[in-house]
């Protein structure tokens, strides 16, 4: 008789954006065959890693504290004689800041950039045989992708798919060409396969992730993919983010007014409306070829709802360039919108540049913006009202006989109606709306 060997317990705490969801996802994944079960507490657990996201101060800051907390539960599993936890950072912080977590934080024992996280089991080995070495490691994208396994779903009816890494834009306030690369897109072949896998096991919505995801190479482009993608039987609906105006292109637009596959809903981040405050940033498009991008937009799909980001107390904005963006988002008006301070992050342009705002005079600014965009996030919600939406549904709500799923424009919506539904995309007669979700009742009598 042989003993199976006991599942170890992997605690992975995720920041940041989407994409580092996806890659929490995918490290579960390489991690699995080493018998590592995933676990939603980091106490007892054999292995804690922290994906990290390093775009903003705060976020960092926080990475540092959670390693503290950490390290505080691997003495205390130490001292209870119940193994050893291994520690490891990942992510974008891992990559920008290696040296620095190992000098401030001696408990990290890896140290792996977001293009290696395929190589964990190789380092975690390395790490047990040789106690006490600290390892690194960072590889190209393509290495990573062409070594993980067939991406397990992990429950659900909605997954995200990285299709593109890295940024060329080097806008002047972001880290991310210096921690993701340049940029580089998946095969269309190797994507279609994962997309497939993915809805042979029950999910009926994708949406495609990259640093620029519109600016996606593979053949055909983005909009070649999406149109390959909408192929796929038991695939009903594709999002992507995040874009970039300078690589919205007519085809891209053209597949929008045509797939009905492809959701109605685009973020599309413009950070400021002022010319000057662009230019500072390089972002290479200007206010006014925002705005016509927009008209472009909405006369092939008039009803597409619309999400930004935006950037406020930028070096040099002045109190006639924050009123711009004010005046672009009336213009606009938005369906949803992510707005942000401006957070300084070594090594890029605008940590250097003179006139840098007080925090103070940011605070002001950005309540004022936020004032506004909730404003119109709760009048485009409110227009749905009366409205007949298919919503597919996700899980079971908070409430009992509640599910909750989401609207083709990404809106939150609650409904009462049998679990059966779950994985089916259901009509709703929308009822009520609130800033961040709707209310209805289903519209088959047959559900």
């Amino acid at each position: 008789m042989t003993e199976t060997a006991p599942r170890k317990r992997l605690y992975i705490k995720t920041y940041g954006c989407q994409m580092n969801v996806y890659d929490s996802e995918r490290m579960a994944d390489v991690l699995a065959p080493l018998g590592y079960d995933v676990t939603d507490t980091p106490e007892g657990a054999d292995l804690v890693v922290l994906n990290t996201c390093h775009i903003r101060e705060k976020a960092t800051e926080k990475v540092y504290s959670e390693l503290g907390k950490i390290r505080e539960l691997r003495d205390a599993k130490a001292e209870a004689g119940d193994g050893v936890m291994t520690i490891a950072v990942a992510g974008c912080v891992a990559q920008a800041e290696g040296a620095e977590i190992m000098r401030r934080q001696p408990a990290v024992d890896l140290v792996v950039g977001p293009q290696a996280y395929h190589q964990l089991p190789e380092l975690i080995a390395r790490a047990h045989r040789a106690k006490g070495e600290r390892l690194a490691a960072d590889f190209a994208a393509h290495d990573k992708f062409d070594a993980l396994p067939a991406a397990r779903n992990p429950g659900g009816v909605t997954a995200f798919l990285t299709v593109q890494e890295g940024c060329d834009k080097f806008c002047t306030f972001c880290v991310v060409p210096y921690t993701r690369g340049a940029e580089w897109s998946r095969p269309v072949d190797q994507i279609l396969a994962e997309a497939r896998g993915l809805a042979d096991q029950g999910v009926r919505e994708v949406t495609l992730l990259g640093q620029n995801v519109n600016a996606y190479s593979g053949e055909g482009g983005l909009a070649g993919l999406v149109r390959r993608l909408a192929e796929i039987p038991g695939l009903d609906r594709i999002r992507y983010t995040t874009s970039h105006p300078r690589d919205m292109d007519e085809a891209l637009i053209a597949a929008h007014a045509e797939l009905p596959e492809l959701m109605p809903y685009l973020h599309l981040p413009v950070q400021s409306g002022s010319d000057k405050i662009l230019k500072a940033m390089n972002r290479a498009h200007t206010a006014d070829s925002y705005l016509k991008l927009i008209e472009t937009i909405r006369a092939a799909r008039p009803d597409i709802a619309l999400s930004g980001d935006f950037i406020v107390g930028f070096p040099g904005e002045r109190d006639a360039d924050f009123e711009a963006t004010l005046q672009l988002v009336r213009e606009v008006g938005y369906a949803s919108a992510f707005s942000f301070k401006y957070s300084r992050r070594p090594g890029t342009p605008a940590a250097a540049m003179p006139g840098q705002v007080a925090e103070a005079v940011k605070d002001e600014r950005l309540a004022r913006l936020n004032a506004l965009l909730d404003e119109q996030q709760v009048a485009f919600n409110q227009s749905q009202v009366g409205r007949v939406l298919p919503v597919l549904f996700e899980k079971p709500g908070r409430h009992p006989g509640q599910l909750s799923g989401r609207s083709p424009y990404l809106q939150a919506v609650h409904a009462t109606g049998p679990d059966h539904l779950i994985g089916q995309i259901v009509p709703v007669r929308i009822e009520s709306a609130a800033k961040m979700s709707l209310a209805g009742a289903l519209e088959l009598e047959s559900a």
